[in-house]
């Protein structure tokens, strides 16, 4: 399920994030939390899992008919389980008048997404 991201989150945050290969430096993770946290529209979502800890992250940049997805990262003992596909499932159901995109580094993931989604 995703939570949306509050502060009390940020070190899971923060966390999460750094199995993003850019974000592996604390000042590039802490200006991302920045980011996300200077503007509405930039929405950083956490995903807990069926025992209620943090193992995933998507941060989002939502415009009014799409939303860019900019990251995604699972923990190590998670990424087997199609959870990043489970997440994008929740965005839509979030947000089902939008189309859900990916920058250069999750359009792949989210082109499997949508061709799974397909069947």
């Amino acid at each position: 399920m995703l939570y949306k991201y509050k502060s009390d989150y940020e070190k899971i945050a923060m966390g999460l994030l750094s199995f993003i290969p850019d974000l592996k430096e604390i000042a590039n993770l802490k200006t991302e939390i920045e980011w996300y946290e200077a503007d509405s529209s930039h929405v950083l979502y956490l995903w807990k899992n069926e025992n209620r800890d943090f193992v995933g992250v998507l941060g989002t940049e939502i415009n009014e008919d799409f939303i860019m997805v900019r990251q995604i990262a699972v923990t190590p003992t998670e990424r087997s389980q199609g959870l990043c596909f489970l997440m994008l499932d929740d965005l839509a159901e979030l947000y089902p008048d939008k189309k859900i995109m990916g920058n250069i580094e999750a359009s792949s993931l989210i082109a499997k997404w949508e061709h799974h989604n397909e069947k």
